[in-house]
C-alpha cells in the first residue's frame, strides 16, 4: 500500500515509537531523500507533536538539532516529517557492552553540554535529559550528537525581558526518574540546573554501566519514584563517582549547588571535561567505542552483545587505544630523531610523513564505516572537523572552542563520517 504524507513523502517501515506516538522511515518522492516521519494520534489525551514542531522551528539552525521539513494533519494523525538520524546513545551503549571508555564519555559529554547550552540560550529547558534522547548523525555528520524529543520542554524565562519563571513546589515528576534531579523528585519546579544534574547522572551511567538506584522493586509507580529518590539522596556523590576522575564529582556537586534561577557556567563545566581529556593524552578524533567495536565484530550496531563477550570487548578497546597512543608516540620520536639527522637523508623524512598520513587515513576510514545503513532522524549541520581546525572563535555557544584544542595539542582529523542503523526509540 502506497501511503503518502503531504503529497510529498512516502511512508515505509516503522523504526521507533514511544508513549507519544510512532516513528516511520519515509522518503521524499521528488528527491528520494530518506526522512523520519513521526505520527501522533489526533485524539491523544496529551497531544505534544504540534508543540514539539514549533520548538524545532525555534531551534532550527542549531548544531545537533534536526530540522522539521513538514508538519500537518492527515486523517486520524498529527504528522511531523524531520531529518533522519542514527542510533541513540542508549542503543550504542548496549552495543558496546553497556560501558563506555573515558575517552568516549568525554567526547560525548562535551557535545551534550553544547546542545543543552543552546536550548537554554533559546529560553527553554529540556526536562528529559537521557541517553535515549541523544542520537548520532549519519553520513558526513555521523560524529555529531543530536538532541531530540522536546515534548516535555518548557520555557523558563521570557524571551524579551528574561524574567525567570517563579519558584514552585508540589509539582509532579516530569521526565525520567532514573536521571531526574533531586529537586525534581522533591516536587520543585525545574530550571536550568536540573538539566545539568541529569546530564551528570547520564555521564556516570556511561562510566559505571548502571546507577545505584536502578532495578528497585515497587508495587506502584509512585512507590518506585519514592524509592529512587531515597536511594539517590542517600548515595553520596563521592561514592557514586568512586574510581573515576574527581572532575565528575566536581561536576555533579556544582549542579546541585546551583540556585533555582542561576545561570550555569557552561565554560567551567566543559573545562572540567577537557582537563581530563588532555591529561589522559587523548586525540579528539571522533573514534568512539562503537567504531572500534564494529571493527572487532562486524555486526549490526543495534544488536546487544552477549554478556560473555563484554569483558573481552572492553579489553580489546583498551588495548587498541593503547596501541594507537604508543604508535603516535613512536611516530613523534621518529620524526624528532629524523629532523635532527643530516640533510643527506631526506628519504627517511618523507617515509615518516607518508606513514603518518596513512595512519590518519585509516582512522578516518574506520569512522566512515561505523554504521552502514541510515536510520531514525538525520543530523542538522555541525562543523566538520576541517572547519573546526580553522575557526578560532565564534559567538555561537555550540561552536567548538578550537583555541583550547590547539593550545593543548589535541589533534582533530580533517574529515569523518558514518552511517547507521535505526534505533529502537
Amino acid at each position: 500500500m502506497d501511503l503518502r504524507i503531504g503529497g510529498k513523502y512516502r511512508i515505509s517501515r516503522k523504526i521507533g515509537g514511544g508513549s507519544f506516538g510512532e516513528i516511520y522511515l519515509g522518503t521524499n518522492i521528488s528527491t528520494n531523500e530518506e526522512v523520519a516521519i513521526k505520527l501522533e494520534p489526533a485524539k491523544a489525551i496529551h497531544p505534544q507533536l504540534l508543540f514539539e514542531s514549533k520548538l524545532y522551528k525555534i531551534f532550527q539552525g542549531g548544531i545537533g538539532i534536526p530540522a522539521v521539513k513538514w508538519f500537518g494533519f492527515d486523517g486520524d494523525y498529527n504528522i511531523m516529517v524531520m531529518d533522519l538520524l542514527g542510533p541513540s546513545l542508549e542503543d550504542l551503549f548496549n552495543y558496546c557492552g553497556r560501558k563506555f571508555s573515558l575517552k568516549t564519555v568525554l567526547m560525548l559529554g562535551d557535545q551534550m553540554l553544547r546542545r543543552i547550552e543552546f536550548i537554554h540560550s533559546n529560553n527553554f529547558i529540556h526536562r528529559d535529559i537521557k541517553p535515549d534522547n541523544f542520537l548520532m548523525g549519519i553520513g558526513k555528520r555521523g560524529h555529531v550528537v543530536n538532541l531530540i524529543d522536546f515534548g516535555l520542554a518548557k520555557r523558563y524565562r521570557d524571551p524579551k525581558t528574561h524574567q525567570h519563571i517563579p519558584y514552585r513546589e508540589h509539582k509532579n515528576l516530569t521526565g525520567t526518574a532514573r536521571y531526574a534531579s533531586l529537586n525534581t523528585h522533591q516536587g520543585i519546579e525545574q530550571s536550568r540546573r536540573d538539566d545539568l544534574e541529569s546530564l551528570g547522572y547520564v555521564l556516570m551511567y556511561f562510566n559505571r554501566g548502571s546507577l545505584p538506584w536502578q532495578g528497585l522493586k515497587a508495587y506502584t509507580k509512585r512507590d518506585k519514584y519514592e524509592k529512587i529518590c531515597d536511594k539517590k539522596a542517600q548515595t553520596k556523590i563521592d561514592t557514586l563517582c568512586h574510581g573515576f576522575p574527581s572532575e565528575f564529582a566536581t561536576f555533579l556537586n556544582y549542579t546541585r549547588f546551583l540556585k533555582f534561577e542561576d545561570k550555569p557556567d557552561f565554560l567551567y563545566l566543559r573545562k572540567l571535561l577537557r582537563e581530563m581529556f588532555v591529561r589522559e593524552g587523548y586525540r579528539y578524533d571522533y573514534m568512539f567505542d562503537w567504531v572500534i567495536v564494529r571493527k572487532l565484530r562486524e555486526k549490526p550496531p543495534l544488536e546487544r552483545p552477549l554478556s560473555s563477550d563484554n569483558k573481552q570487548i572492553q579489553q580489546q578497546i583498551q588495548q587498541q587505544q593503547a596501541q594507537q597512543q604508543q604508535a603516535q608516540q613512536q611516530l613523534q620520536q621518529q620524526t624528532t630523531t629524523t629532523t635532527t639527522t643530516s640533510s643527506s637523508q631526506p628519504s627517511n623524512v618523507k617515509n615518516i610523513s607518508t606513514v603518518s598520513n596513512i595512519a590518519t587515513t585509516t582512522t578516518d576510514e574506520q569512522f566512515r564505516q561505523l554504521l552502514s545503513t541510515p536510520s531514525y532522524n538525520n543530523a542538522d549541520s555541525d562543523q566538520s572537523p576541517q572547519q573546526t581546525t580553522t575557526t578560532t572563535s565564534s559567538s555561537n555557544p555550540n561552536q567548538v572552542n578550537t583555541t583550547f584544542y590547539r593550545q593543548n595539542k589535541v589533534v582533530v582529523p580533517q574529515s569523518s563520517s558514518s552511517t547507521s542503523k535505526p534505533p529502537a526509540k
